[in-house]
């Protein structure tokens, strides 16, 4: 229950499929936490959320060899 309450029910479904060992793509989840804090300052995001994002995506880009947004692909 402590994963759904932090992760939502997606995130806490996705990571427990991951645990389970089947396959699922490379991801990550805005924790709830974020979602409150959004809510609770004006609807404004924490200060890290942009550079917490950026380098999740870089870390699921070198596992997939793709770049989020990239033309390209």
């Amino acid at each position: 229950a402590g994963d759904r309450n932090l992760l939502g029910g997606k995130g806490a479904n996705l990571a427990e499929m991951c645990s389970l060992g089947l396959p699922v793509p490379p991801g990550f989840t805005i924790t709830t936490d974020v979602c409150n804090a959004y809510y609770a300052n004006g609807r404004t995001y924490p200060a890290s959320l942009e550079a917490d994002v950026a380098v999740a995506l870089d870390h699921i880009g070198r596992l997939t060899g793709r770049r989020f947004g990239d033309p390209s692909k």
